[in-house]
């Protein structure tokens, strides 16, 4: 990575400008402009705080294409049988009517970070002071060799929430008596990292209950996995003899794909299958590579404000960031997006800004009220955000203890979907 003296955020510096900034008046008249690209968990929950601690002194617009987010968290629960689609569904009307957000269904396509400027689909283009990036992920081209996205009808993806996720479901029901199921799992780094054995769990109390002699096949580029102990017991307990999981040890990684054929080659051998789950490998949301303030495949960021470290006037938020420590999750993102909403209300308003704080917790469902979780708290370094403490579940606890903490998990995909969207 190439800094030169403009670009570059020297992350102390940072943390200490905006701890005794003035009130920075925007490039405007008038009011200060925030906006916000990306309306899912970090994007939403970033201009809901600014909106609503700002009181009305910074002019804050949501740039989002879709009216409707469907959270790629819980989707997997869906996919299982124990939620609705439309109960993952959040609109943005409440940011609008009771925040006073700007929300507008359109895509942005270009950056102009000398004129500071979004220009939109539409042909708008939207003047800021700050910007914040929150685009989520996208998928590295030929990661998976014979699967690119004009493949994701016939193998999905269903790693962004909504049409893809019914989709996955739609095939999973229609397998014939028998058929096998296979899963394409990414490397390292990637969204969410227990969620594609979450999905695996949930697959197969969906087949246990319509289709029970189905196979599971999961080809796995890594030699572990996020809590691969609960998740391996779990298979153990409530699956036995459905999962096949065959991790770097054994030819993993070695994987391609016919979309045509429906089938998977693994090591060399060919597999006929009836669905085909294919998670590539990610990278930043397309518009942090267009803004030029990724660095590789993700954009690296000062934990202190989630300042991009290219440019000080852009933010980035949640699955697009290199920051350190914290997973890619719906947390994480919700997390990080009111430590930059704080740091750009003080940069923008005079107010007070405190040290950087960052928890995040990612529950998984293995069956009917078997819930596990992983979750750590985590503080913003002059290097990374960096973890402090973490706790796990263990193996061989109770039912009970697994039921409250799946209950857990119910009161905080309620909680924290109310904390973004209103």
């Amino acid at each position: 990575m190439t800094l030169n003296r403009r670009d570059f955020i020297g992350t102390t510096a940072a943390a200490a400008s905006l701890l005794s900034a003035p009130m920075v008046q925007g490039a405007s008249h008038g009011r200060s402009k925030v906006v916000v690209v990306g309306g899912g968990a970090g994007g939403a929950t970033a201009a809901r705080y600014i909106a609503k601690d700002s009181k009305g002194e910074i002019d804050v617009t949501l740039v989002e294409p879709t009216r409707s987010y469907y959270t790629c968290f819980f989707s997997n629960l869906y996919i299982g049988g124990f939620r609705d689609i439309e109960s993952l569904a959040h609109s943005y009307g409440t940011l609008a009517s009771d925040y006073g957000v700007n929300v507008v269904h359109d895509w942005a396509v270009g950056i102009d970070r000398d004129a500071k400027t979004v220009t939109l689909a539409g042909g708008s283009v939207l003047p800021y002071d700050r910007l914040v990036l929150s685009p989520g992920i996208d998928f590295v081209d030929g990661a998976v060799e014979g699967w690119d996205l004009s493949a994701q009808n016939a193998m999905p993806h269903a790693y962004k929430g909504g049409s893809q996720t019914e989709l996955l479901k739609a095939q999973i029901m229609a397998m014939p008596e028998g058929g096998t199921f296979a899963m394409v799992a990414p490397p390292n780094p990637y969204r969410c990292p227990p969620g594609p054995y979450e999905r695996v769990s949930m697959v197969a109390h969906l087949l246990k209950a319509n289709n029970p002699t189905a196979k599971i096949i999961v080809a796995d580029p890594k030699a572990k996995f996020s809590k691969m102990a609960l998740f391996q017991e779990g298979w153990g307990t409530h699956y036995t003899g459905m999962i096949d999981w065959i991790g770097e040890d054994f030819g993993g990684g070695n994987v391609s794909v016919n979309p045509d054929a429906m089938t998977v080659t693994i090591d060399g051998e060919e597999t006929k299958v009836d669905v085909c789950n294919v998670i590539p490998a990610q990278k930043a949301g397309r518009i942090c590579e267009m803004a030029g303030v990724t660095d590789g495949n993700w954009a690296p960021v000062s934990g202190h404000t989630m300042q991009s470290r290219l440019d000080e006037n852009i933010h980035v938020l949640g699955d697009a960031t290199n920051q350190g420590d914290m997973p890619k999750s719906g947390f994480s993102a919700n997390s990080q997006a009111k430590v930059a909403a704080m740091a750009i209300r003080g940069a923008l308003t005079g107010s007070s800004v405190f040290p950087a704080k960052f928890s995040n917790t990612c529950w998984s469902l293995i069956d009917t009220e078997d819930g596990v979780k992983v979750g750590a708290t985590y503080e913003a370094t002059d290097e990374k955000i960096a973890k402090v403490d973490g706790f796990i579940s263990q193996t061989g606890e109770s039912g009970e203890l697994r039921k409250v903490t799946y209950e857990e998990s119910l009161g905080w995909y309620d909680g924290i979907t109310s904390d973004m969207f209103g």
